[in-house]
């Protein structure tokens, strides 16, 4: 097997995962992992219900930790006169899609000694770090804005997280905790930490076997930092190197109008560019700048996709829809979902291609925002 080496994707400087590290030694800023070896599907544990079935691919060499992630549902269904494959990772452990990437890192940083860990999040990813550093025994700290739905909040907290709102917009969280990163605890910030990725292009070989072997057409998903859009092409470059799937699909991020600085930075050649971003229902995936710019336009790009942006208004009724199917979706979600309406409208993607939606988060974590975006109360308990 090939050594996997932390790269700088900026300078090509590459050096070991023996030290777990969360910033290229050399300028500080994000790494990624040298190329994968060859997908082998003899080494699939078929009996594992979970991302670890593939555990021989995922290059961690640490013990697996677990509480079930992955192997989601692939319901069959319609959406806007097209068939249409929802892949349901708001089914997983903590809620989200998030457990994918945080399983992975997590099991990596424990197994090389990690017991303590700094991360940000504006909601998904700090709950799902919190419920796997539980599972591990781990003391994780959180920074999170303070508008964060409560319901992503109550769960860092209840997961015996030590929690840190910080006001103002989605940035200033993640500046404190790099802040906080520079007196020495380990910064295991989802969006920079290599492994999490790792995790996440498991999503592409789940759509893989699920679909027989025959990837789809398209997959769409929305899109915040793009942990997601990178994992999918990471995931089905290594089947189509191992001659396992005869092209690699059209992968499509779909951004919050109100919040897209990728999209920005897409219909500007690349360029990456900080935004003021305005609140948006879909707070998943609002943030001013991007991360892995480079990486998130390459995926799209080089996969034949797009990065595209939807309203607030076109993402409320997406939800509205996803719901009255019985996906019980978060906001976020939904601008996937309205996504996809526009590729199909708009002749991107045809009725009768091959298509995958990504559902990312649970509606049970933005209850206070779907209630509000139905103008509906709770019902009254059943006497």
């Amino acid at each position: 097997m090939t050594e996997c080496r932390y790269v700088n994707p900026r300078s090509g400087a590459e050096w070991s995962i023996s030290q777990p590290l969360w910033s290229a030694p050399d300028d500080g800023n994000y790494l990624n992992l040298t190329q994968a070896t060859i997908f082998d599907a003899q080494e699939i544990e078929t009996s594992d219900p979970s991302i670890w079935r593939y555990s021989r691919m995922l290059r961690i060499e640490a013990p697996p930790l677990s509480l079930g992630e992955g192997w989601t549902p692939l319901i069959e269904g319609e959406w806007d006169g097209a068939k249409v494959a929802f892949k349901c990772d708001h089914m997983m452990p903590s809620g989200s899609f998030k457990d994918r990437g945080v399983s992975v890192m997590m099991a990596y940083l424990k197994g090389h000694g990690i017991q303590k860990i700094l991360e940000d999040s504006s909601g998904n990813a700090g709950s799902s770090v919190a419920t796997y550093a539980a599972r591990a025994n781990m003391e994780a700290t959180i920074f999170s804005p303070s508008s964060a739905p409560p319901a992503k909040l109550s769960q860092m907290r209840a997961m015996g997280a030590e929690l840190r709102a910080i006001d103002g917009p989605r940035q200033n969280a993640a500046d404190a905790a790099l802040s906080e990163a520079l007196k020495g605890t380990f910064y295991a910030g989802h969006n920079i930490q290599p492994f999490f990725l790792e995790g996440c292009k498991t999503v592409a070989f789940e759509l893989w076997e699920q679909l027989g072997g025959a990837p789809p057409d398209h997959v769409v998903v929305a899109c915040g930092q793009g942990g997601n859009v990178i994992g999918l092409h990471i995931g089905f470059k290594e089947l189509y190197a191992a001659n396992l799937i005869n092209k690699i699909p059209a992968i499509h991020g779909v951004q919050a109008i109100n919040a897209a600085p990728y999209l920005a930075s897409w219909e500007s050649n690349g360029e990456p560019i900080t935004i003021d971003p305005k609140p948006s229902i879909a707070d998943g995936i609002t943030s001013s700048k991007g991360v892995r710019v480079r990486e998130v336009l390459s995926a799209c790009r080089e996969s034949g996709g797009r990065l595209i942006g939807v309203t607030e208004l076109e993402i409320i009724n997406a939800m509205r829809r996803l719901h009255g199917k019985g996906f019980f979706v978060e906001p976020t979600t939904a601008a996937g979902a309205a996504g996809l309406s526009n590729l199909i409208s708009t002749g991107v993607i045809q009725k009768n291609d091959s298509i995958a939606l990504l559902l990312t988060g649970t509606g049970l974590k933005a209850i206070n925002s779907i209630q509000e975006s139905t103008n509906q109360s709770p019902n009254p308990p059943s006497t």
